[in-house]
């Protein structure tokens, strides 16, 4: 990999760049999908999104752990990463840490916005999020379980298209 590139940039500079690869990022992850849909069908890309996101979640909390020094475990551990995981970024998560548990919470999904937006109804992420999460957790610390509260194709509030908690086992 060749970052020479980067050497001259200032920090708005880098900040626009890592903005560019965000959206890039979100971009290739929605045409994939769409391509995928129209090659087979729906259900078949949600089935792939769910391997694909069950994959690239456990190597991206490894890649975290290691790239930014998260020692601890447990759901402190956890959060901390995910905070640095792209699509933490992307979606803007919110949290809710209490001693014991985890609530996160997605206020606005921008890919079923957009999918509402296109007229169509919002696909079936619960299981393809389970999946992420549970790859993403175990890295971490192998007691986290997670626990889908609602997500799509579940009914849910307005404001509100998913919610998760996080608990650990004993």
């Amino acid at each position: 990999m060749d970052l020479d590139i980067f050497e001259d940039m200032n920090k708005e500079e880098l900040q626009s760049y890592i903005k560019f690869l965000l959206w890039n990022y979100r971009v290739m992850d929605a045409f994939w999908f769409i391509k995928t849909t129209e090659k087979f069908d729906q259900a078949t890309a949600e089935k792939l999104n769910e391997e694909v996101w069950d994959t690239v979640a456990g190597h991206a909390a490894k890649d975290l752990k290691e790239k930014f020094d998260i020692s601890k475990n447990g759901l402190i551990g956890f959060v901390q990463a995910l905070k640095l995981f792209p699509w933490c970024i992307l979606v803007g998560y919110h949290f809710k840490e209490k001693k014991d548990e985890v609530i996160l919470t997605v206020p606005s999904c921008p890919t079923q916005k957009a999918r509402l937006k296109r007229g169509q109804k919002e696909y079936v992420c619960k299981h393809m999020h389970k999946k992420e999460f549970e790859s993403f957790a175990k890295v971490i610390d192998d007691r986290i379980n997670v626990d889908c509260i609602f997500a799509p194709p579940d009914p849910h509030p307005d404001n509100m298209f998913c919610k998760w908690r996080f608990f650990l086992s004993d």
